[in-house]
This record gives C-alpha cells, sequence and structure tokens, in this order.
C-alpha cells in the first residue's frame, strides 16, 4: 500500500522557503537526471539532505491543455490504525527530496523536522508540463508550470511542506498508468501526487458534470434559457460519476493526510465539492478548507439543482469556505437558510455557520495576483521585443484597448464588440486610432457554446472591419490561439485601457494583470522614462468578482451598450491626472494583496476555525454526500442519575446547615411531555413527581417553557410552589398565589405593532400549509407545524423563516425556528435571562449562594439557559464548581450545576440523556430520595404479591394481544419492584427472552450500566440473570 509510504515520504522533505512577497522562477527547471526506479534506500530518522538538483520554470508561458484522465478509485479511504503504526515503508519508494521552495530562493532552505505539517493542495490539475519525451522513464519529461493557479496559490504557506494532489496534463493521463515509480518519481521531483481515473470516467466527471451542467447553473444558467439549448437537464448517472470522482480524489489526499500532524487540506473549485465530505468520512479529525473560484448563484438559482442539500452539506464538512466576494458568500449563506435551516453568527469581523456542533467560518477575499511571476515574464527579453513591436510597428500611433477572455458564452465577448461598433459610430474621430485587440485563452473543453461564440465573434469583428477599417487599420483584432504570458504582459503595458465585459464571472484577474504590467512594464517615452507618473483605465463589468476591489474601475452593465460604449470613450478621453490617482489607488491594494497575502490569510483563517479541535469529539452520520460530522465537546456525557441524586442529597444537608438552596429548571414540551400541536396537559405522573419537588422547602423548582403563560397556569395548576416562566421568560410567577411579573424593559418591544405583520405573513404560510396553524401570544407569534406534511413543512419554515427575518428586519424582535416551530419574540427575551433573574432572586431571598442547580431542556431556546448558567459558574463548564471575582457569578460558584439536553446532540450542556422517559426517572429518583417523600409511602404496599408477574408471564404465553399489557404492567412497576426481581419471576428462557424483547436495548443497557454494582450483589442471584448482567454490561450503551 502507498498510504504509509506517502507519509513517510511527506515527512522527509525538505522545506520550502519563500522571499518576501515576490517569486522568481529563474531555479525551477526540470529534473535533468531522472531519479533511480530501484534505488535501495534505508529508511531514515532524520531528513534527507538538500536535494543537488535544481529546478527553474521556463520564462516563456506554457499552457497545458485538453483535459486529465485518472484510473480506478480506491474503496477504502482510511488505513487501518494498526497498520498505519507499525507498517514499515518499503525503502525502495523513498525519492529523492524535491525542494518545492527552490522555487523561490537561491540559498538552500534548513531541512524541517521530520513530523513537519504538510499542506496538501486538491485541484483538478497538476501544476505540471508533460512533454512527450522517448528519452524518459515514463516517456514524459515533466516540469512546473509557472502558470498553474494551485502552484501560485501555495506560494504564502510559508515553511510547510506543501503536497499537491490532482490529474495529469490529457496526454500523459492517457498513455500513463499508476505506478509506484510513477507516484514515487513525481513526489519526489515535483511533490505532486497525481489521481488517475478511466477515460470515460473521466469525461463524464469533468466535460459531462462540471463543464456542462454545474459550471454554468453556478454562472446563473437555468436549463430552459434560450443560450442553454436544453441540453441543461440533471442527469443521475453523469452525477455518479462525479461523486466517484472525487470519491478517488479523497483517496489519494488520504494516503499523505496525517491530521495529527497538523497537516491542512485546500481543496480548490467546483470540480472537488463533494470532496470535503469524503474526506470527512475517511478521516474525522482532517482540516479541511474549500475555496470556490467560480460564482455562488442565489438561492432562487441554486434551489434549482436536485442535489442541492448534497452540495451544502459537503460544502458545510469543511471547516473553512472561502469566496472571493461578499455577494457570493451572501447567497451561499441564504441558500443554506432556505434549504437546510441554518443560521449563521457573525463576531469580531467573522462569519460562521453551526452546522451539528462544528463552526464552519465563511471567509471572502478575492485571490490576488502573482506578483513575481509578473515580473520574470515582464523581465524577459520575450516580453521587451513584443512590446517595441506593439508600440512602434505594429500599431504605432494607434490607442491601444485590450481584452483577454476563454471562449465561453459568460465573457461578453459578443456585447464587447458590440460596444466597438457603437463606439465608432458614435465618436468618427476615433475612427483610424482605436484598436481593440482581443486575445482568446485556449479552451480545456469544447463544445457548442465555444463553436458558438467563436462563430459570433468572427461575424461582428469580420462587419466592424468591413464598416471602419481600411488599408493598414483594422479596429478589431481577434487573437485566438495560446499567448505566452510575455506576450500577454506586452500587449498589458502598451494598452491605454483594458475592457472587460463578462457578464458572470468568479474573479477575473486580468484586470489585475493589466494594472500590474502599466506600473511595472515595459516603458515608452510618454511612461516613467519621459517623467510621467505611470497611469492605467479599465472598463469593468459590474457583474466580474473584482469590481468591489478596483473602486477606481469605470463601472457598466455589459447588457447596456451605449452606456458601455460612453464608458469606453470615458476612459480613452480621461485626463492624466484622473487616470493615474485611480491607477495608484488600483496598484497599491494589489500589493497589498498578492496572491501570498491570499494564501497566508486562508490558511490562519484554517487553523483558526479547527482550534477547538482537541475539546471536541466527533461523531459520524450519514452515507455518500450526505455524510456529516457531529462534534460534540469532549466532556459531553450521559448523565449519571446516582451523581445527580448524591449531589441533590448534599445540597439538602448543606441547607439545613444554613446553606445553599437547590433550584431545577425544567422545559416542558420535548422534555416532560411530548412536543403537541394542541392541548398537551401533564401525564399525572409528571403532576405527582413535580408537585413532590416542590414541596420539599430547600427547593426551588421553575418550568420554563415557551408556552403562553394561560396554557402553562392551567396544566400546572395542581402544583401549588411550582414556578412558571411563560413565553420565553416575559412572564414570570413564583408560585399558584403568586402575582404574574414581566420583564418591564421588553414591554415596548411587546407592544410594538410588528405583531401584525408578523401575522399577515404567517397567515400566509398557515393558508398555504395544510394542517400548520398560528399561535398568538401576548409577547410574540408562534407558527406551528407538528400536523402539517412532513416533507411539504419544513421547506415552508425555512422560507418562512427567511421571510420574516426580511419584514421584520428594522423591528426590535428576533426571529428563530424550533422544533416544527417559527417564532417572533421580542428581542432581550430569552431562557437565558430568565435563568440569571431566577437565580439572582433566588439568592437573594435566601440570603446566600445556592448549592445545587439542575437545568433540562431538548430546545434550541434552552441553550440559552445553559449558556447563562455556563455565565453564571464564571464561564467554566457546568456540573462543578468555579471560581469568580464578579458578584453575578459568585451565586453559583459553589454550586454543583447540571446542565442536561435532551437527546445526544451538540449543546451547551455539558451532560444529556436520551429521552424524556430518563428525564421523568431521574426526577422521580430525586422526589423518592426524599425521607419525607410521599412518594416512598406510596410505593409502600406496592410488593410483588400486589400483582402476580408470574400470572401475567402465562398469560401473555398463550395470548399474543396480551404481551403488550403484560409487558407493560410489568415494567411500570419494575421501579417500585427492581428489574431484578422482575427478571427472577421468569420460570423459563422464553419468558426471560420476552421480557427482554419488551424492554428497548437502550433502557436495559443503560439501566444495567447505571446500577451494576446493586443489581449484581443484591438482585440478580439467577444464572440467567447473571447472564444478562454480562450481555448489557459487555455491550455499549445505545444512544
Amino acid at each position: 500500500m502507498l498510504i504509509h509510504r506517502h507519509r513517510r515520504l511527506a515527512k522527509s522533505k525538505t522545506t520550502p522557503v519563500t522571499s518576501g512577497n515576490e517569486r522568481t522562477y529563474e531555479h525551477l527547471r526540470p529534473c535533468v537526471e531522472a531519479a533511480p526506479t530501484n534505488a535501495a534506500i534505508p529508511r531514515r530518522k532524520t531528513p534527507h539532505p538538500p536535494s543537488a538538483h535544481c529546478y527553474t520554470y521556463p520564462t516563456s508561458h506554457l499552457h497545458p491543455t485538453g483535459d486529465h484522465s485518472e484510473m480506478p478509485h480506491h474503496r477504502h479511504l482510511t488505513p487501518s490504525p494498526s497498520h498505519e503504526e507499525h507498517e514499515t515503508p518499503n525503502p525502495s519508494l523513498t525519492p529523492p527530496p524535491m525542494q518545492l521552495a527552490a522555487l523561490a530562493s537561491d540559498e538552500p532552505p534548513p531541512p524541517p523536522p521530520e513530523q513537519s505539517p504538510r499542506r496538501i493542495v486538491v485541484a483538478h490539475r497538476l501544476p505540471l508540463n508533460a512533454t512527450p519525451d522517448p528519452g524518459s522513464p515514463f516517456g514524459f519529461a515533466f516540469s512546473l508550470s509557472a502558470d498553474a493557479h494551485a502552484l501560485q496559490l501555495s506560494h504564502g504557506l510559508g515553511l510547510a511542506h506543501v503536497v499537491f494532489v490532482g490529474t495529469l496534463p490529457a496526454e500523459a493521463a492517457r498513455a500513463l498508468r499508476r505506478s509506484d515509480e510513477l507516484d514515487r518519481h513525481l513526489l519526489g521531483c515535483f511533490s505532486c501526487l497525481p489521481v488517475f481515473l478511466p477515460p470515460r470516467a473521466h469525461d463524464e466527471f469533468y466535460a459531462g458534470f462540471c463543464k456542462h451542467y454545474l459550471w454554468p447553473r453556478l454562472h446563473y444558467l437555468l436549463p430552459h434559457a434560450p443560450a442553454a439549448n436544453g441540453y441543461l437537464h440533471f442527469d443521475a448517472g453523469l452525477y455518479r460519476s462525479y461523486a466517484s470522482a472525487n470519491r478517488s480524489f479523497a483517496a489519494r489526499v488520504v494516503e499523505v493526510l496525517s491530521p495529527d500532524d497538523g497537516d491542512l487540506v485546500f481543496v480548490h473549485d467546483y470540480h472537488l465539492w463533494l470532496l470535503p465530505s469524503f474526506l470527512r468520512r475517511g478521516c474525522p479529525r482532517c482540516r479541511v478548507g474549500f475555496f470556490l473560484h467560480s460564482p455562488f448563484p442565489s438561492a432562487e438559482v441554486f434551489r434549482s439543482i436536485p442535489v442541492r442539500e448534497d452540495l451544502l452539506r459537503a460544502l458545510l464538512n469543511a471547516d473553512l469556505v472561502g469566496f472571493h466576494t461578499y455577494d457570493y458568500a451572501r447567497h451561499f449563506l441564504s441558500a443554506c437558510s432556505r434549504l437546510l435551516g441554518l443560521a449563521y453568527t457573525s463576531r469580531h469581523g467573522r462569519v460562521g455557520i453551526n452546522y451539528h456542533g462544528r463552526t464552519v467560518l465563511i471567509k471572502f477575499l478575492s485571490v490576488g495576483v502573482d506578483m513575481g511571476l509578473l515580473r520574470t515574464a515582464m523581465a524577459s527579453p520575450e516580453a521587451a521585443a513584443k512590446f517595441r513591436e506593439i508600440t512602434e510597428v505594429e500599431y504605432k500611433g494607434r490607442v491601444l484597448m485590450v481584452g483577454v477572455d476563454d471562449v465561453d458564452i459568460f465573457k461578453g465577448v459578443r456585447l464587447k464588440l458590440l460596444a466597438m461598433e457603437s463606439l465608432l459610430e458614435t465618436y468618427p474621430a476615433l475612427r483610424g486610432r482605436v484598436v481593440l485587440v482581443q486575445i482568446h485563452n485556449p479552451t480545456r473543453c469544447g463544445g457548442r457554446d465555444v463553436e458558438r461564440v467563436r462563430g459570433e465573434t468572427a461575424k461582428i469583428q469580420a462587419r466592424i472591419n468591413a464598416r471602419f477599417g481600411g488599408p493598414g487599420y483594422q479596429p478589431v483584432v481577434v487573437v485566438d490561439r495560446a499567448v505566452p504570458m510575455a506576450e500577454k504582459v506586452a500587449y498589458y503595458a502598451a494598452a491605454e485601457c483594458c475592457v472587460v465585459s463578462a457578464v458572470r464571472d468568479g474573479l477575473n484577474r486580468i484586470p489585475y494583470f493589466y494594472t500590474v504590467c502599466r506600473e511595472e512594464g515595459p516603458v515608452d517615452a510618454k511612461g516613467a522614462a519621459g517623467g510621467q507618473p505611470r497611469h492605467s483605465a479599465i472598463v469593468l463589468s459590474e457583474f466580474v468578482g473584482c469590481s468591489p476591489s478596483l473602486s477606481g474601475a469605470i463601472r457598466v452593465n455589459p447588457w447596456n451598450i451605449e452606456a458601455m460604449a460612453e464608458a469606453m470613450h470615458g476612459a480613452l478621453t480621461m485626463n492624466v491626472a484622473e487616470k493615474q490617482a485611480r491607477h495608484v489607488k488600483h496598484y497599491t491594494y494589489l500589493k497589498l494583496h498578492d496572491v501570498i497575502v491570499w494564501a497566508r490569510s486562508f490558511a490562519a483563517d484554517l487553523q483558526l476555525a479547527c482550534k477547538d479541535r482537541s475539546t471536541m469529539r466527533t461523531i459520524g452520520m450519514g452515507i455518500g454526500p450526505s455524510y456529516r460530522v457531529v462534534a460534540v465537546d469532549a466532556a459531553f456525557k450521559k448523565l449519571p442519575p446516582e451523581l445527580v441524586n448524591l449531589s441533590y442529597r448534599a445540597a439538602a444537608a448543606a441547607a439545613a446547615g444554613g446553606g445553599g438552596g437547590r433550584l431545577i429548571l425544567l422545559d416542558y414540551d420535548g422534555t416532560l411531555e411530548p412536543t403537541g400541536a394542541f392541548d398537551n396537559a401533564p401525564s399525572d405522573a409528571v403532576i405527582v413527581i413535580l408537585d413532590e419537588l416542590c414541596s420539599d422547602p430547600n427547593n426551588v423548582v421553575f418550568i420554563v417553557s415557551g408556552r403562553s403563560k394561560d396554557d402553562l397556569e392551567r396544566w400546572l395548576a395542581p402544583c401549588a410552589n411550582l414556578g412558571i416562566a411563560a413565553e420565553h421568560g416575559y412572564f414570570i410567577r413564583w408560585s399558584r398565589d403568586a402575582p404574574w411579573e414581566t420583564m418591564a424593559s421588553k414591554q415596548l418591544a411587546a407592544a410594538m405593532e410588528w405583531k401584525a405583520a408578523a401575522k399577515n405573513v404567517m397567515r400566509h404560510y398557515a393558508e398555504a400549509t395544510d394542517g400548520s396553524y398560528i399561535e398568538a401570544k401576548e409577547t410574540g407569534m408562534v407558527w406551528r407545524y407538528e400536523d402539517a406534511d412532513p416533507r411539504l413543512a419544513p421547506l415552508q419554515a425555512k422560507e418562512l423563516l427567511d421571510h420574516l427575518a426580511t419584514v421584520l428586519a428594522s423591528e426590535p424582535v428576533a426571529v428563530r425556528s424550533g422544533y416544527k416551530i417559527v417564532e417572533v419574540i421580542p428581542q432581550g427575551v430569552s431562557k437565558g435571562v430568565a435563568a440569571e433573574c431566577i437565580v439572582s432572586a433566588m439568592a437573594a431571598r435566601r440570603g446566600g449562594a445556592l448549592g445545587f442547580v439542575l437545568c433540562v431542556g431538548d430546545d434550541r431556546s434552552d441553550e440559552d439557559m445553559f449558556g447563562a448558567l455556563a455565565s453564571l459558574c464564571g464561564g467554566g463548564k457546568n456540573g462543578g464548581a468555579s471560581s469568580s471575582t464578579t458578584t453575578t457569578t459568585a451565586l453559583l460558584a459553589a454550586a454543583q450545576v447540571f446542565a442536561c439536553t435532551v437527546g445526544n446532540k451538540p449543546s451547551m450542556a455539558s451532560y444529556y440523556l436520551n429521552d424524556k422517559e430518563e428525564v421523568v426517572d431521574m426526577l422521580h429518583g430525586l422526589a423518592f430520595s426524599s425521607p419525607s417523600s410521599r412518594l416512598r409511602a406510596a410505593a409502600a404496599p406496592r410488593r410483588p404479591a400486589d400483582f402476580d408477574i408470574k400470572s401475567l408471564l402465562r398469560n401473555s404465553e398463550k395470548d399474543q394481544n396480551k404481551r403488550a399489557i403484560c409487558t407493560g404492567e410489568i415494567f411500570r412497576n419494575q421501579r417500585f419492584v427492581g428489574l431484578g426481581t422482575v427478571m427472577s419471576c421468569a420460570s423459563e428462557e422464553k419468558q426471560m427472552q420476552m421480557l427482554l424483547s419488551a424492554l428497548p436495548a437502550a433502557r436495559l443497557n443503560s439501566y444495567v450500566h447505571g446500577n451494576l454494582k446493586i443489581l449484581s450483589e443484591q438482585e440478580f442471584t439467577r444464572p440467567r440473570c447473571h447472564s444478562l448482567i454480562r450481555r448489557a454490561s459487555s455491550q455499549p450503551v445505545v444512544r
């Protein structure tokens, strides 16, 4: 297996070194000498010495063209832990080290420690050129491609070792097959690990799904749009190929990934959209950043993709998701809100989405230019010669405008030429003087779109040149070939204006290149050599990602041909002083935000997003692209009832000696009773338990709920001493006979007219969603959908949440979603505020700090209570005491605080219970533990003789319909007679099996685990009972 060999290899490489924000490429030439294919190199415990080979980039611009391929994918993404620790790597595959940073410095870099972290850059294509060479061991001579995007974006990653993962150039991918020797050669010489796919699989992945479906959709092209020609419909087979290719990339990444060593994975662009999901499944603790170099469409367009949820969840499996602009990030956040019901938060200038306990950071920062690459190209003799040819021969005496675009329907080349035609029509004085040079980048994937754009461009070019051209003058020149970088920078430096007319684009760095070349490129008599500062002019489409960062550009709507022609005229006739001012602003921005700054910023934010990784444990859920990881605090565990009972009794003893009292805060729906649509009155058992807890003078018990005060007052009337905090704590009552108190500071917000607007919006959704209804409270409005269609209602809830947030954006309210509800409440009203008020008031009444606090809830709103209690404990974990210097915090400094959520899920609480039955059981135990408890007296007569267990067992054997009644009666009474006693009544093995099948595994295992010692010593005396203990205790508790 190559997994372990590659990991050892990546750790033994030398370290790249950067030299500031500038890079030169004179020392990056291909391997002159091929690595020995069967060299027996012993395993090293120290880093390899620096390599004797030198590598330099060619100074000309080389374009790897065509598609790239892969071979069959792996099934297993992670190696066995035991193999990872003990397998010895094959020494014959240890390659000579490659100094990727010799790319940037003349000095040999110092060797890194063996366990240095890696930066794994994953992109569709490797940053390689492959030239056929019969004399090479593999039939191709490989070299690093200076203009490869992935290589440029890795330059700011500091001293960490960089490994590239991607596909080979098309010609090499078709000719080569995966082998250990090829892997070793590319890893050793270029730090590249190739991914292989069969040609057909790659075509379906890249040309089929990426280019002909996903890429147009990201650029706002819908299936029924005229430009789509009816072939943009979703193909499930192509999507499966796309997912399979992403799985193959993940398999290769895992081979060199070691998250425990601090490795970071950088995933680039929409080709690998699903990769974070597959990486997270194979390596749950990996640190993954994803950057989308394409636009992210509005939520309305994105929701038209059939696999939209899978795509969103895949990105949310990354730790950091990056976009070029705020608009693209905003569309992503909106899609997450509307399709997944996820809200985002902003703190200290950083935006994050809480996704199953993990905070996924959202970053928007445009990628800058590689200043070193441009400077190398501008300093080349080829660039200087081409510049002289342009300015002194080919276009002497002309005013040059330049445009550089890919050949696709979104670059707006047709609109640009039409604007040029309008310019020459409107301003005859410009005829014979102005020339537009339009350079077409070579296409990576052909198709009908490409040919249509070429045909339209040629047709309009011919018409313009026929109308306005003449001998020795052509207004429009189209260069449709692979143009080397040295030639491009010459055109940039010679042009008075750069025109970008894309109707949709991710970033488009052409204006960046143009600005740098105008500042640092070859000069003429009018430039810096003549004593004048440099200047430039840019006509820029407002739909391009770089538009917000170039505030000095003339922004236009490219669909408005006349306005674009006027912008081009304004750029050509602008006075020099204004051109200089705009140019200085652009160039200053680009110097401060180059590609190295981008890479460092992205890596730093990825580290920040993963900073809490050591304190969290992860649980994988789902399969395929829908796989997700639930992160919970490492200290998060099931609440031990015996620990709560012990602390509860200890607090009573302290209270008897003048110490603090006991406080119990309970949610209602989902905690004490199942969430119901209409009347949800508590059971008699719950009423008895609550009344018993309230009757203890050491206790203060509160129900803290979002329900209305009228409902809670009616349902809980039998409990005279029970406190109620209704409508999220806006109304508080300490006992049945006490008056209702309100949060006076929030009364104004509760009386505002926003309730009418909220009700009006909710009414439309209630009418459109059968089974839903509106609940009007004194302080808020709630839309409930417990009884609505389970598929339609959640979608409507997400829409309503977004709609209300927009309508009520200027009102002093909070729009929240809960368990099958969407509610609007005044700002500042929450269960957390209510908990703080209750704790403060209770401490004031009792004249001291509390000794015991139990807080249980199941909803998102209950997280506010858990957070408030953690703050009152000094910010520490609840469940223990912590010191603080503030008066408020001191209230719980000496208390045993148990914050518990219902269900094993991400929470601010430190404990969980599986369901409401376990909550009621725990509360019953607390009420039963009091020496004066009335439950003890009620339970005393209930001995096994009071209900004939053996008779019930016999009857259930004969009548299948009586089995459920029998087992239900037995296990309702098992808390009084003991589970062991019940089991001991089973005279035959089949009766024992019937009892075991009646009790859910989770309840049985939990009961046995929690009471193992007692059951073993006191009740389980029969052999089959001991077998039961062994079986249950050997199994993990089902959660």
